[in-house]
């Protein structure tokens, strides 16, 4: 996901993309443990998008762009 896309998003719609993107990269570490998981880098992706949107939402906090 392109932060461009995530700036789009409204607060609420911020939140729940945050609690998504979490709930996945804990499914990802668990196929990971067990040795489901077939393309590692689906973590870091995931990882780097959690990244983003929490830098979405402190910027709003701190009132930049």
């Amino acid at each position: 996901m392109k932060i461009s896309e995530i700036r789009e998003l409204t607060d609420q719609d911020l939140a729940a993309k945050l609690y998504s993107l979490k709930e996945e990269l804990f499914n990802l570490r668990r196929k990971q443990a067990v040795g489901q998981l077939e393309n590692g880098k689906e973590i870091t992706r995931v990882r780097k998008d959690i990244a983003r949107t929490n830098t979405v939402i402190r910027e709003r906090e701190l009132g930049i762009k």
